[in-house]
């Protein structure tokens, strides 16, 4: 059977509007109704909201207008188009969704409200938007300062971290960073998936067999590169040709994996990398890039 393959567009849209609806629960349930704060550009706008008293709906839209037009000098029209359309979604939502106090415990409000919103941040960056315009900041910003774009986030939610606690107390800036952390945490863990892949680079003296077995047992596309092995600090002089394996699987497969290794040889030398993006080749279709 030929498998239903949604248009792009479509699919787009699912994200997005489940990002929304996700956002606007996190908000509206845990966050707004126990005054704990978020990172970025929801937590500035939710500290505006508490001590202006201003709908969170309208100053959340406000304040993503700067990073909108970033956007637009930045990624692209599209990009700063479909922003533009999830921001004011975002604004509905929140004016008319109904405002349920869940719970009133702060560790359950900290945790839970920032899961949500990683959930909703999350899908929307695979939507190809962005429902926090903080990433758009610091990629605007890092091209003119030498910060990294990690640094320049710390440091802007940090600044937010010190006024929410200087007018509201530690213990509700305290909870917001727990907000925050998972927030981030559960974001990236929609945007890579389960399918996050890993590089692996193996030296072996029993390389030949290694190569047979990652390609024919594992499925994995491998790269061997010339090296040389020894240079012990008792036989210096002494090297051994060798072939360098290098090969790139998901993170739930690099235990099996070291378990195959090490079945061969014990001795052998492995480490890991992160791989950030990875495409082509064996590796299955990853998300599309926008």
């Amino acid at each position: 059977m030929k498998r239903l393959r949604l248009p792009g567009p479509v699919i787009d849209t699912i994200y997005v509007i489940a990002g929304i609806l996700f956002c606007g629960f996190a908000l509206k349930s845990f966050l707004v109704p126990n005054q704990f704060f978020d990172g970025g550009v929801t937590g500035v706008s939710l500290l505006i909201s508490e001590l202006y008293h201003i709908p969170i709906a309208y100053v959340i839209v406000a304040a993503n207008i700067p990073f909108i037009i970033m956007g637009l000098k930045q990624v692209n029209r599209t990009f700063a188009i479909k922003t533009v359309l999830a921001i004011v979604g975002l604004g509905l939502c929140l004016l008319y969704m109904p405002e349920q106090h869940v719970t009133s415990d702060k560790l359950l409000v900290s945790i839970f409200g920032g899961v949500f919103m990683g959930i909703g941040v999350g899908l929307s960056i695979r939507g190809g938007c962005a429902l926090d315009g903080i990433e758009v900041l610091a990629l605007y910003t890092g091209k003119r300062i030498s910060f990294t774009i990690s640094e320049i986030i710390l440091g802007i939610n940090i600044v937010i971290f010190l006024i929410a606690a200087i007018k509201l107390g530690l213990p509700t800036s305290f909870y917001s960073i727990i907000t925050y952390y998972a927030a981030s945490k559960t974001s990236h863990f929609v945007i890579e998936g389960l399918e996050e892949y890993t590089g692996v680079t193996i030296i072996s003296a029993q390389s030949e067999i290694i190569k047979e077995r990652l390609v024919m047992e594992l499925g994995r596309g491998i790269t061997v590169y010339k090296g040389e092995r020894g240079f012990l600090k008792n036989s210096f002089d002494v090297s051994h040709p060798v072939d360098i394996i290098f090969t790139v699987v998901t993170r739930l497969e690099v235990l099996r994996l070291k378990d195959m290794v090490h079945d061969v040889d014990e001795k052998a030398f492995i480490f890991t990398s992160t791989i950030k993006e990875a495409a082509g080749g064996v590796l299955k279709r990853r998300a599309r890039q926008h």
